[in-house]
């Protein structure tokens, strides 16, 4: 079939879906919207399978298919069109592949919600929106599905909307990202006045001309190609929550666990990453604006990772290492390694929705418990659950061999970053060896708070009682009683989640039936999980070669553009015309480049780093997993024992490095603060004082005074008359006299 038509209906295919689902889900049975709505999307992910493999082994070559006039304003002209190029084959297989099987996972999870086709159409909705900007061939479209995942994530965090948390939560994540998308869209008004176009095949050839060119505003000279990424790097600090617009991804989990997977793993925190190493041919020229990106995912690294050392709810440790592994792409992409940080991107994909669908399974199991203090000795109870998020930590800390390059899917990736950052600073890069330290460092952070999550989680002696969970079913059979038309009464008092009711998982628990324990989650979940596992420990090994490694050049064919070092200084011209001859033949947008710094930071970078460079992540990940090791399995309790003693360290990585409590102080409060002051200083006092309230009480003093001259009195009006008579009197022998 021509590819052209695989790419449509894998576009298009969710949208449909989101239709029906949306549009009609009252008027047909709820299994038929979510058939329709998981039927469409395995067909993109199939789709999307076979484009991909044409790419990589087919000999594809990259072309813009255009469907239709976006909008045509004088030279401001945009066209809805989807561009297939390395970049989008890679996200399209990413997105649809984890979108599927969160589809499928959420008919046990979502089973006992009564709005399920409303769920279904969120979720298909959300995938559309990705898909429309992985497809972007310009701005203006990058910028619709932008905002189009911004919406779907405000409805899918949002969805139990009788939830209090969870609304405040989808408003937090909605508002936060306002900021980033504010500069976002400076930062592409900033690219049309500067380049007279939001093509992409236009922009970019014009990069090694515009290096130097600056604007001169409040007495300073701007490097414009700077300026507009920097501008542009705000809007991916708000969608991949990277450091100082982080603080809404953790309250994200508020919304049902397969939002979570789907959010984390494959649609809008990626969507940052994409877009910068999509921007590569601008980036490159931007040096201010890269060590910008190096610096802000080092920290979101490092901040991420603290914090997740101290968590107690399951989801949320997992949540704060989507945040810490965004960190490590964006220091991939600071430094130039483009390839690399995709590659993390493919493999983070894996075995982050593993562990966060992984997390939905124990969640059911436990009666809707996320408190890993109540968790412990579940591996006899969840053996299916237990292997697979053991497969999803190993890939997540990275374990491997670096000598044999054999590995889990996170080795190949994370390691090939920590590379890259190492000839990064050995190259002249003013942040890579900053970048690598903290890498190496987060690397035995990310470790620690894993097997932290695996072994708190399901070895030990048991933290629960079959009566703590008694009681969470009892709560739950009885709100099921008397449920209104949208959440259990147990749901808006306790936050809970709805639990998927199979093979006796559900109802079957209820009074009656036996001491209450955990259990395995039904089929619906449990395949997602064992595909996903597959995923987490083959992504690296099959594809390390096509992605970064001896393949690469063939494999992203110019989509990812590396400036060569003399690139500032040599040949300007005749590299300028390179980057626009590719250009013109590939119709894509990305730009050709000539011989790539270091390697190009690919696994092939290692053989030439130090011993000790090559096997700091290895060793960091095993003291991080022998120190989790001592303290929850050897040493039961001590973990709990130095939480409970605390400490500032302790106290101020478990409050988020009070990053809520200052934001609150300044912004929430400031706000306020100012709203009072306009409100009652400039609204009242001001605009209503001298406006309709002072005129309407002038209106009234001077009625009122008018009122004391009508007594009623006949000499009183006889008396004015004299007055005034004797008023015009004096004024006429005045004038006379004049």
């Amino acid at each position: 079939m021509d590819p052209k038509v695989l790419v449509s209906i894998i576009l298009f295919g969710p949208l449909v879906g989101a239709i029906v689902a949306g549009l009609f889900g009252r008027a047909i049975p709820s299994k038929v919207s979510q058939a329709v709505t998981t039927g469409l999307l395995f067909l993109s992910a199939a789709l999307s399978w076979v484009v991909f493999g044409q790419w990589t082994w087919g000999g594809l070559e990259p072309f813009t298919l255009t469907y239709a006039p976006f909008i045509h304003v004088g030279d401001f002209v945009s066209n809805w069109s989807f561009r297939l190029d390395g970049l989008s084959a890679v996200m399209l297989v990413v997105v649809t592949s984890v979108s599927s099987l969160v589809h499928l996972y959420s008919w046990g999870y979502m089973a006992e919600d009564p709005h399920k086709p409303r769920f279904f159409a969120y979720l298909s909705l959300f995938t559309f929106a990705m898909l429309a900007l992985i497809s972007a061939a310009d701005f203006m479209q990058l910028f619709f599905g932008w905002e189009g995942v911004g919406l779907a994530s405000y409805l899918l965090i949002g969805f139990w909307f009788k939830k209090p948390t969870a609304n405040a939560a989808s408003i937090k994540a909605f508002v936060v990202n306002r900021v980033g998308d504010f500069g976002f869209a400076l930062g592409i008004m900033t690219v049309f006045w500067a380049f007279g176009s939001i093509q992409f095949a236009e922009i970019f050839p014009q990069m090694q001309a515009a290096a130097g060119r600056a604007w001169s505003f409040i007495g300073y000279d701007w490097n414009l190609v700077d300026l507009a990424c920097a501008l542009l790097f705000v809007g991916a600090m708000g969608k991949s929550a990277q450091f100082f617009l982080h603080t809404w991804l953790p309250d994200a989990m508020e919304g049902p666990t397969p939002v979570s997977a789907l959010i984390h793993a494959a649609t809008m925190v990626t969507a940052g990453v994409y877009m910068v190493c999509l921007l590569s041919p601008m980036f490159e020229y931007a040096p201010v604006a890269k060590n910008i990106v190096t610096v802000i995912g080092a920290v979101t690294a490092l901040f991420a990772a603290t914090v997740g050392l101290t968590q107690n709810d399951i989801k949320r440790v997992i949540a704060y290492s989507t945040c810490s592994q965004l960190g490590y792409m964006f220091f991939a992409a600071g430094v130039g390694a483009y390839q690399a940080a995709m590659f993390h991107l493919f493999t983070h994909a894996f075995f982050k929705a593993l562990l966060f669908l992984g997390a939905g399974s124990v969640i059911h199991g436990m009666a809707h418990e996320q408190d890993m203090r109540r968790y412990g000795g579940l591996v006899k109870y969840l053996p299916v659950t237990y292997a697979v998020m053991t497969i999803g930590t190993i890939a997540i800390t990275g374990l491997g061999i670096p000598g044999v390059e054999l590995g889990f899917a996170g080795f190949y990736s994370k390691d090939a970053i920590i590379h890259a950052a190492y000839e990064a600073g050995g190259a002249g890069h003013p942040m890579g060896y900053f970048a690598f330290v903290i890498g190496i460092f987060v690397a035995g952070l990310t470790a620690f708070y894993s097997w932290r999550l695996a072994f708190f989680t399901f070895n030990g002696s048991a933290r629960w009682t079959s009566e703590d969970l008694e009681h969470h079913w009892h709560n739950r059979d009885h709100a099921h009683d008397g449920h209104d038309d949208h959440a259990t009464a147990a749901q808006i008092e306790t936050h809970d989640e709805p639990l998927a009711d199979d093979a006796g998982h559900g109802h079957g628990h209820g009074h009656g039936h036996g001491p209450h324990l955990p259990h395995e989650s039904p089929w619906s979940m449990r395949l997602p999980l064992i595909l996903l596992a597959i995923g987490a420990v083959f992504a690296g090994i099959a594809f390390h070669h096509q992605f970064i490694g001896d393949h690469k050049a063939e494999f992203w064919k110019g989509a990812i553009y590396n400036a060569p070092v003399e690139a500032h200084a040599a040949a300007p011209a005749a590299h300028a015309e390179a980057a626009a001859d590719h250009a013109a033949a590939s119709e894509v947008a990305s730009t050709a480049a000539g011989p790539m710094p270091g390697e190009d930071h690919d696994t092939a970078e290692a053989h030439h780093a130090p011993t000790w460079v090559i096997w700091a992540p290895l060793v960091a990940s095993v003291l991080g997993l022998l120190v989790a090791a001592y303290m929850y399995l050897l040493k039961e309790g001590l973990g709990a024992r130095l939480a409970a003693r605390g400490g500032p360290l302790y106290t101020f990585f478990y409050n988020k490095w009070f990053f809520d409590e200052l934001y609150d102080a300044v912004f929430v409060r400031g706000a306020k603060f100012l709203g009072d002051l306009f409100w009652k200083g400039g609204d009242q006092k001001i605009i209503d004082g001298l406006g309709p309230d002072g005129v309407s009480a002038l209106s009234v003093q001077v009625g009122k005074g008018a009122g004391r001259l009508q007594t009623g009195y006949v000499y009183h009006y006889a008396f004015v008359m004299l007055l005034g008579v004797a008023g015009l009197l004096t004024y006429a022998l005045w004038a006379w006299n004049a």
